[in-house]
């Protein structure tokens, strides 16, 4: 189905939810309508702010990530009923990101497990600690951006993280092209001098 067209179905399980007391079926078609971006949001998500999560030991692939997110949805929108797509995807974001750090924490308060005989060496492992937790580098970016105004940081969730184009991303927010462009050239500036680096592309 075209963006567009799920951007509307969307918006329509939105509407329908909002007026239905027995919401669960609602919400799993809402669910199933959207779970291609999704899955698009949480692999972005998981690779590019997450990656070590995705490495041994823990293996955290993006459909495993969106399977325990549309749990959380589920329960949430019993009671959280966004009024538009762009909430909607906010709160989506919202339980990713949370579902991302407990799996890190799930991963920091592992027991560290070495099993060497007499006979044989190995390297330890490397610690739970080290392999959930993102890199300096990353940790100083996801700052960066949390820094953003709000405003700019949507904008570049959207299009950088969900993919969207700026068209898509206009029609999400409810403003012209050329605003979604010049907040999104905002946010990459100031990323820029957030991280002391040149212009971000």
């Amino acid at each position: 189905m075209a963006e567009g067209q799920t951007t509307a179905a969307v918006q329509r399980y939105l509407d329908a939810l909002a007026g239905d007391r027995t919401a669960e079926p609602i919400v799993r078609e809402l669910l199933g309508r959207s779970a291609a971006r999704l899955r698009m949001l949480a692999a972005n998500l998981l690779h590019r702010s997450y990656p070590r999560l995705a490495r041994p030991p823990l293996n955290l692939d993006h459909d495993e990530l969106v399977s325990a997110v549309v749990e959380r949805l589920l329960k949430a929108l019993r009671t959280v009923k966004p009024g538009n797509v762009r909430q909607f995807f906010a709160l989506a974001n919202q339980h990713m990101r949370w579902e991302l750090n407990e799996f890190a924490r799930r991963l920091d308060a592992a027991p560290r497990e070495v099993a060497l005989n007499e006979h044989a060496q190995a390297p330890a492992p490397q610690s739970a600690s080290a392999s959930a937790r993102p890199s300096p580098a990353m940790t100083r970016i996801l700052g960066a951006i949390d820094a953003l105004e709000s405003d700019d940081r949507e904008v570049l969730e959207l299009v950088r993280i969900q993919g969207m184009t700026h068209v898509e991303a206009a029609g999400v927010l409810g403003v012209s092209t050329k605003t979604v462009q010049r907040r999104l050239n905002r946010a990459l500036v100031a990323l820029s001098d957030g991280l002391g680096v040149g212009a971000v592309s």
